[in-house]
């Protein structure tokens, strides 16, 4: 099987010849060059087809192709955030995404949590196509992580995002809160599989968190959860933040937040 590349271009007008360029790299270099055009529709869920392709195993190496202003547009970062949390939980957090800035400049801090990982290029680096190699030969490092995160996209039923303990780990109970966005739906059930029903412990909705001075409307229950169990949210609109963890009311609760923008 050949390793490939997938290649995300954002932008279809300026991005042409960069990503063209990109291609006869990747494929001199012995690798397959794989990828598509952003679509910019997060109501349909355009996001959920490409992450499909991404988990498949032949595809050894992210990278994501586009401008400065590109990468600081609010719909690219949350679509191409999703992705990442997707791709990360699929082959771990240490999968390679490489960022390749056409025009200006971007800065790691500046990056959703799910991006702040990725490497930086200029287009047309010269150690691109060796880089590329290297990436794609490398096992992926395993990235230890306090949590489970995951996505699910459903056109019409917006996103839903499933949390949990991370491998030897338990929750008393479990809650996720979002900033600039709305909670419609919540259950608890075995972990990758969104629950058709749910026997629920105490749900709360419309808890008010503050973290970091930003505003969080958070729902909750008491479920016990271990590494096989997750809770799943459901969420429609597009929040900048996420939050979550267990249950804020247990004595050894602590919060993590996921910038999603």
């Amino acid at each position: 099987m050949t390793k490939a590349v997938w290649i995300t271009s954002l932008n279809q007008e300026t991005g042409k010849p960069a990503t063209g360029e990109l291609q006869q790299t990747v494929v001199k270099y012995g690798l397959d060059a794989l990828g598509h055009y952003w679509v910019d529709d997060l109501e349909k869920a355009v996001w959920a087809a490409v992450l499909d392709e991404l988990k498949k195993p032949e595809v050894a190496v992210w990278v994501i192709l586009g401008t400065q202003e590109d990468f600081e547009r609010d719909s690219f970062r949350f679509g191409l955030s999703l992705i990442a949390i997707g791709l990360q939980a699929q082959k771990g957090h240490g999968f390679p995404i490489l960022l390749m800035v056409t025009q200006g400049e971007l800065s790691p801090e500046s990056l959703p949590t799910p991006l702040k990982g990725a490497d930086i290029l200029g287009a047309g680096t010269p150690a691109t196509g060796a880089k590329l190699v290297a990436k794609a030969n490398t096992p992926v490092p395993q990235v230890a992580s306090d949590y489970r995160l995951n996505i699910y996209g459903l056109p019409g039923l917006g996103t839903w995002f499933e949390v949990g303990p991370s491998q030897g780990h338990t929750w008393a109970g479990a809650m996720l809160g979002v900033m600039d966005g709305k909670i419609h739906a919540h259950g608890v059930g075995p972990r990758e599989v969104l629950p058709q029903k749910a026997v629920l412990e105490y749900p709360s909705q419309g808890l008010k968190l503050e973290l970091g001075g930003d505003q969080y409307i958070a729902w909750a229950l008491k479920n016990q959860l271990t590494e096989s169990d997750s809770y799943f949210v459901g969420v429609k609109e597009c929040p900048k933040s996420l939050v979550f963890g267990p249950h804020p009311e247990a004595d050894d609760a602590e919060v993590y937040s996921v910038r999603l923008k």
